[in-house]
């Protein structure tokens, strides 16, 4: 900084020259290990609300908590959907058609060793197998196949064997067992190294993408192969650890296209504290939480459907708008479930509360979760079109003050891109409201107007804040959706 003074003149060539290298090849991934911290702008980790620790819940959490560096968000959704696997097929809620019943699917986002994610999946690991001892078989991981997940809850298989009279003749045919499938339909996955299961997902072939999506949705599992697997009644819950870089990386546009990576929560975390003799947690120091754990179990396997009470289901129809819109490009596309996943969530707190129904500080501390999922989500992604051309033209016209002109943009995309594909990202851009264009004459010259690109004004689209009132219960006082 010359001459003390804040204002530097503008670089005109250099910004170009940037602009062109990003234009130049879009899908460059730069170093794996490089720090992206700054990659979207000035961001800000998000932070889970108390809310969220309604109940027994927050009771645990806040016992572990002050003898694990691992953060307080991974405590949570790890004991949330470790308990909606423990329960078994059991408690649902209706959507339309549909039962949702207390399966989760969700990603820890954090740095490899300093995110402590590990360290918050034994402590909840530990709890959970004390309240139900054979929940330790239903513990997964090695993510690899669909058919590989189908077989861990798999049906009984039976073969027709012929049954001979004497002299070989057959005089009928005979189900034979020929494997006594899972007894136990539950499968937790846990999966350490997630960013090795988005790379199997993209071989050819692989159909593990597809039935992790049939896991998500139904009970009923199967695969179209030469030897065709099947699975009813399975109860599946998975919970991934992975570094924010490799998901970047790894993520492909077809998983967000297709359904995948909307139906995961993802929840930033990161170290919360160092304890450089560890923790002192007792086995004594969880006997309450066990016992208590054990009714709500107790609970919940005699429980069916789910409903909201009057209260919830005004705070409900308050909600349902924002949380059904969702958001534009690929935010939009990482959480259009959001209605879903909220009431799966809430299903859990009631439960956990040994409620028959869903009450308002359920619903509350579900939206206090989705929400800081939501938060996690735009801090990994910020807000990306989901497309990489799309994303690297953008930041080219948002380094040009005056915008660019759409022949300059094809002209910096060079041979890389055809005309089609351009004119495909900027209409994606349009359509987003994240560029405006104007048509422009150039000065002493005639003929057709130039067109030109730039940030719109509101580009980061404007927040609705809806104030929703929730009595005496210190909920979620707002509700953020983007602007249409």
């Amino acid at each position: 900084m010359k001459d003390g003074s804040i204002y530097q003149p503008i670089d005109a060539d250099a910004i170009r020259a940037d602009a062109e290298a990003l234009l130049r090849d879009p899908g460059d991934e730069g170093d794996p290990g490089a720090d992206t911290s700054n990659d979207h702008g000035k961001r800000f980790f998000p932070v889970l609300s108390e809310t969220a620790f309604h109940g027994l819940p927050g009771e645990i959490v806040r016992v572990i908590e002050p003898h694990t560096e691992a953060d307080n968000a991974a405590l949570l959704i790890q004991l949330l959907a470790g308990f909606g696997s423990l329960i078994g097929k059991a408690a649902y809620f209706k959507i339309g058609a549909d039962n949702h019943f207390t399966k989760l699917f969700a990603v820890l986002v954090g740095a490899t060793a300093t995110g402590r994610k590990g360290t918050s999946w034994s402590e909840i690991e530990r709890l959970l197998v004390r309240v139900d001892e054979g929940f330790q078989d239903a513990i997964q991981n090695g993510l690899s196949s669909g058919e590989g997940l189908i077989y861990h809850v798999r049906d009984q298989q039976t073969a027709s064997k012929p049954i001979r009279e004497k002299g070989g003749v057959i005089a009928c045919y005979q189900d034979e067992i020929i494997d006594e499938g899972a007894r136990d339909k539950r499968a937790f996955v846990i999966e350490p190294e997630f960013a090795r299961v988005l790379k199997v997902i993209t071989r050819e072939g692989n159909t593990l993408s597809s039935v992790i999506r049939q896991a998500w949705d139904t009970d009923r599992l199967s695969v179209m192969t030469k030897n065709p697997i099947k699975a009813t009644e399975a109860h599946i819950s998975i919970v991934g650890h992975i570094t924010e870089t490799e998901l970047i990386r790894n993520l492909q546009e077809t998983e967000t296209a297709n359904g995948f990576a909307n139906r995961f929560l993802w929840l930033c975390v990161r170290r919360s504290k160092y304890l450089p003799d560890g923790g002192n947690l007792s086995e004594s120091d969880l006997n309450d939480a066990v016992q208590r754990l054990r009714r709500a179990m107790d609970h919940a396997r005699n429980t069916r459907e789910l409903k909201r009470d009057q209260r919830a289901s005004e705070l409900w129809r308050k909600v349902y708008k924002p949380l059904s819109d969702g958001f534009s490009g690929l935010l939009g596309s990482v959480t259009s479930r959001a209605t879903a996943q909220v009431m799966r969530l809430a299903c859990l707190y009631a439960l956990l509360d040994c409620a028959d129904v869903i009450r308002l500080e359920h619903l509350n501390a579900a939206l206090a979760v989705w929400k800081y999922c939501e938060d996690s989500t735009k801090y990994v992604f910020g807000m990306s079109a989901g497309d990489k051309l799309a994303d690297s033209i953008f930041k080219s016209i948002e380094a040009i003050p005056g915008g660019l002109a759409k022949t300059e943009i094809h002209n910096l995309c060079g041979r890389n891109r055809t005309a089609k594909e351009i004119d495909a990202a900027l209409e994606l851009l349009l359509e987003l409201g994240r560029i405006g264009k104007v048509t422009a004459h150039t000065p002493g010259k005639q003929g057709r107007p130039l067109e030109i690109f730039r940030i719109t004004a509101n580009e980061f689209n404007e927040f609705n804040e809806l104030s929703i009132p929730d009595g005496d219960h210190s909920g979620l006082n707002s509700f953020n959706s983007f602007n249409s």
